[in-house]
């Protein structure tokens, strides 16, 4: 079964915490894909992607740039995964429905928006009952700390 880490983000946005988690999953050897929920936010994060930090590159893609199976990261918006990523990361709420191709999954949600924690509440009860590994960090002035 998939690994589903849930990512509360309170103090940092996700445009700041994304970028990190991404090299640090980079680090580790994970080819990765990142599913949000429009085009149009693949393709804000693909931009954020070049800027986020001067001293930094992160290898990736998105349907704009082609060669998806060359890409250690793609961003998306569709439900396949063409580069055959290991580690999956949600972003805008979207959710996974087949996890199978994937070790690790990853699910960021603001917790300052109450929809959007509620939502996040509602896919970890789903992935609890289907028997999915679960952890759940928190964000913290210190940075993430393991709650559950």
């Amino acid at each position: 079964m998939t690994e589903i880490g849930f990512y509360h983000l309170l103090s940092t946005p996700l445009e700041r915490a994304l970028p990190r988690l991404l090299e640090r999953a980079r680090a580790q050897g994970y080819r990765i894909l990142v599913r949000a929920a429009s085009a149009e936010r693949v393709e804000h994060l693909n931009a954020l992607m070049w800027t986020y930090d001067e001293a930094s590159f992160l290898p990736h893609g998105s349907a704009r740039d082609g060669n998806e199976a060359n890409q250690p990261i793609w961003l998306t918006d569709r439900p396949d995964n063409p580069n055959g990523a290991a580690m999956l990361v949600l972003v805008d709420g979207v959710a996974a429905e087949d996890l199978s191709s994937f070790a690790r999954c990853v699910d960021f949600f603001d917790g300052n928006d109450a929809a959007a924690l509620e939502a996040a509440r509602e896919r970890w009860r789903r992935a609890k009952a289907a028997g999915h590994p679960l952890t759940y960090w928190q964000q913290t002035p210190a940075g993430w700390e393991k709650k559950a």
